[in-house]
């Protein structure tokens, strides 16, 4: 398949339709239905669904039991089920239909000329405004058995599953508007069966509050069975006699939702979405207990499914992603989610920190400060701590430890920032104790040769942990540690000492851009005075250095960036390496949807124009390629002894004690090879 489709990478392509509908007009109902079916043909969308009842209308009591409106929707359903033939989507339609003398509300499901199977609605409310009960029989029980339809003898009941063997391979559940509202859905038994599309055709009339409490059902539902889960609903046409209807359909992921339909439209409206199955299917692989209530399930007799094959093959050709992917995974772009996150993730560091001081029954913090991102972040939060804890601010003693690159601006920063927060600031020159130790171990610096290897880098960063570790047990102090989460996985750390070591680090589990958007929620939160808000606009402003290395004649400084990549894509490959483990080329295809073009999507808060930055898939590729030798080659005997600190987000930390466990002796082979295959040089 192309690289540059969705179907390529485990994507498939759905659609929640809600169309126009003519009250007791099979024929009308049936021609707005193929009228999207065609549309999503042409979007190539595999799989589309309609309303409950959606041939005849929902909202016509009595008149279901008249054959002649019978007779009609099998005459149009026939109709559908031929025009089907040379058409890209599978169909689930609502339908009244007839079996042995009883009436089923039932969803029909209709592939390249055939119907697959017929799933009857079990649960029927006969309350408040609905009595479908007088009219229609319940399905529960009805399995192993077959229904005559529209010519053919199909299967039904409430035991089918429909799989895709194709190219595209998916499994499908029908169930129909009641049988969600109930405690235990049957798509509960069927996700734990195998299936990952939940359908669900409904009617579901509108009153006030009730599409948040759709929302809230769909998403739970999709969450607690690891699924998608589309839900379409009546819409323009239907009775209003004692009804309103606002057209709601929407699809979930996994508690998330993707897309949803413009309500009250007095058009055929519907949702499309590109759900990630591969998604799916590795957060039911690593979630243990969903494989454990699955076998629980079979164990006590739960239903046992049916299962209807058909095939569904990719289109060919380039096809644009129907999703939306984020910049930033670790920082959500909708601003109110944006302060919430900023929220807690402050407060988890604060109480941790705090915990941690507790047990040890100690009221002072060491801390190193560079005047970069990370030691403002850890600053900050103790500072925090020791609000938290009722100490004064002054327990926390920050040291600015200037060594042979370090410049007069970081140092300033560095200065301002501990002065605006409240707590004791220190000075200490680290130069001659390294000159000292570069001097008894023979290295050319010492003999002023202009010689900056990697021994040059860590005798002062040695120097500063070993400074930090003996002024914390002279003041009776805990160091606080500063490192972060995406220095940890490209291994930008020094081993036992510099960032990798502390008595606790609260920043063990930020990334980068998290912390960066962490320090912009405070520097405009209004919640710190003029003084500390200036001196964290000119931190971030400032560029990402280690300030072990002296600039060169012309003034450049030692880059982080330029050796490891930007931190807005390396955190972005860290992400969907470590939370869901994808391969290299779906992550980079992930990344040239989310970073191609600076004016698609939507940005975080606070993100000027200037800092938007676009990236072309070679270089999506290139700096991919040095993150998967950096994380799986190199790094993991660092992360392997890392500190205690507390875990901040979804996307998971590197603690040898949780969310990563890996071999220190392990390669990249794999991974490498697989990135050079299957992404071109484009």
């Amino acid at each position: 398949m192309n690289f540059f489709s969705p179907y390529r990478h485990q994507f498939v392509r759905i659609a929640a339709c809600v169309p126009r509908i003519s009250v007791g007009d099979p024929e009308f109902n049936a021609a707005e239905i193929l009228a999207l079916v065609q549309s999503g043909d042409s979007s190539k969308i595999s799989l589309m669904i309609f309303p409950e009842l959606g041939l005849s209308a929902y909202a016509i009591d009595d008149l279901l039991l008249q054959d002649a409106l019978l007779d009609r929707v099998e005459t149009v359903l026939h109709a559908i089920t031929n025009a089907s033939r040379d058409l890209f989507p599978a169909v689930v339609v609502g339908a009244p239909l007839r079996r042995q003398g009883q009436l089923f509300n039932c969803g029909i499901f209709i592939h390249h000329g055939s119907i697959l199977g017929v799933v009857p609605k079990i649960y029927l409310p006969n309350y408040r405004e609905y009595y479908e009960a007088r009219q229609c029989s319940s399905g529960a029980g009805i399995r192993d058995a077959t229904i005559d339809v529209a010519g053919r003898t199909v299967p039904f009941g409430v035991d089918l599953l429909f799989q895709s063997r194709g190219t595209v391979p998916f499994t499908a559940h029908v169930e129909i508007c009641e049988d969600v509202w109930v405690p235990q859905p049957p798509s509960t038994a069927a996700a734990l069966a195998g299936a990952e599309v939940l359908l669900n055709l409904s009617a579901s009339n509108i009153t006030i509050g009730k599409a948040e409490a759709r929302r809230l059902l769909c998403a739970s539902q999709s969450a607690r069975c690891i699924a998608v889960y589309a839900y379409s609903a009546a819409g323009p046409g239907e009775s209003t006699t004692d009804l309103a209807w606002d057209g709601h359909a929407a699809i979930f992921e996994c508690g998330s939702k993707l897309a949803e339909t413009e309500r009250f439209s007095l058009q055929s409206t519907m949702a499309v979405a590109d759900v990630d199955l591969g998604l799916l299917r590795q957060e039911r692989m690593r979630m243990g207990t969903f494989g454990d209530c699955a076998r629980c399930n079979r164990d006590d007799g739960a239903q046992i499914f049916r299962v209807i094959t058909f095939i569904v093959d990719a289109p060919d050709g380039e096809l644009a992603l129907h999703r939306s992917i984020d910049r930033f995974p670790f920082v959500p772009a909708d601003p109110s989610k944006l302060r919430e996150n900023c929220y807690e993730a402050y407060n988890i560091q604060v109480q941790g920190l705090g915990k941690r001081l507790q047990a040890t029954k100690t009221e002072r913090i060491v801390i190193g400060v560079s005047g970069g991102l990370d030691s403002t972040q850890a600053l900050i939060v103790s500072a925090r701590a020791m609000d938290h804890l009722g100490l004064p601010r002054q327990n926390v003693l920050a040291y600015t430890l200037p060594g042979f690159a370090t410049s007069e601006l970081t140092k300033t920063n560095a200065w301002s920032l501990m002065r605006s927060l409240g707590v004791t600031p220190q000075e200490i020159d680290i130069r001659p104790a390294a000159l000292q130790m570069l001097a008894d171990i023979g290295h050319p610096f010492a003999r002023e040769e202009k010689v900056y290897d990697v021994t040059f880098e860590n005798v002062q960063a040695g120097l500063r942990t070993d400074y930090l570790f003996r002024l914390a047990n002279h003041n009776g102090a805990l160091v606080c540690g500063t490192g972060d989460l995406s220095e940890l996985a490209l291994g930008w750390c020094t081993y036992g000492v510099g960032d990798h070591m502390s008595h606790y680090n609260v920043n063990a589990s930020v990334s980068k851009t998290l912390i960066q958007h962490l320090i912009r929620f405070v520097a405009t939160s209004g919640d710190v005075g003029e003084g500390t808000a200036q001196a964290l606009f000119k931190i971030l402003a400032t560029e990402i250095s280690p300030e072990l290395v002296p600039g060169d004649a012309k003034g450049v400084i030692q880059s982080t960036e330029k050796i490891i990549g930007p931190y807005e894509l390396q955190d972005f490959n860290l992400f969907y390496v470590t939370r869901y483990g994808f391969r290299p080329s779906k992550i980079a295809y992930l990344a040239y949807h989310a970073w191609s073009d600076s004016t698609r999507g939507s940005w975080p808060q606070n993100i000027t124009e200037e800092m938007r930055h676009a990236y072309t898939l070679r270089e999506i590729k290139y700096w991919l390629e040095i993150f998967l030798f950096r994380f799986f080659a190199i790094s993991q005997f660092k992360r392997s002894a890392l500190p205690n600190g507390p875990k901040i987000s979804s996307g998971g930390s590197l603690s040898p004690r949780g969310d990563w466990r890996a071999p220190s002796d392990g390669n990249a082979t794999v991974w490498l090879e697989e990135l050079k295959s299957n992404v071109p040089d484009v």
